[in-house]
């Protein structure tokens, strides 16, 4: 074990003696590529959207844990999600809060970047969001991050057709 351990010790100096500037997160990110994000995602037991949100969530490589529950806005209060800014579930990923209808970009790009958010979060249930299909149909919608003192910033802007 030992041996490994001053192996993989060696291995890291010398990555950062050859002048490479990535951080020990995107390295481990990478030696971990491929392995599933893990997720919570708490929601009506009534609620049909959801399910296809966690298909969309599925599809790209996330391991879905779900929660049924009849309390969903005790879990948003918990959280720090406003009325304004809610939408038909929560989840939880690395720490971070996702509200509703967010596509998988959004998601990966706050992983990937790590701001220092409570979380992302698409306001209400606008058509044409992963889960809320319609068609062709697509309407504009924006992607909020929040904090903890509930100030909110575009994360990201979609156009609608």
């Amino acid at each position: 074990m030992k041996m490994k351990i001053v192996f993989l010790a060696m291995c890291f100096l010398c990555i950062n003696a050859c002048g490479r500037t990535e951080s020990a997160d995107s390295r481990l990110g990478a030696l971990t590529a491929g392995k599933p994000d893990e997720i919570i995602v708490y929601r009506s037991p009534t609620c049909g959207c959801c399910k296809k949100w966690m298909a969309h969530l599925e599809d790209n490589n996330f391991k879905v844990t779900e929660i049924r529950t009849g309390e969903v806005q005790k879990i948003k209060d918990r959280y720090g999600i406003s009325q304004d800014m809610a939408s038909c579930h929560t989840a939880i990923v690395d720490g971070y809060v996702i509200e509703g209808h967010v596509p998988i970009d959004d998601i990966q790009k706050l992983l990937k970047t790590r701001p220092k958010i409570t979380g992302i979060t698409v306001p209400g249930m606008p058509i044409g969001t992963p889960g809320m299909e319609m068609g062709d149909e697509k309407e504009a919608f924006d992607v909020m991050s929040f904090d903890h003192d509930k100030h909110y910033q575009l994360f990201n802007s979609y156009k609608g057709n």
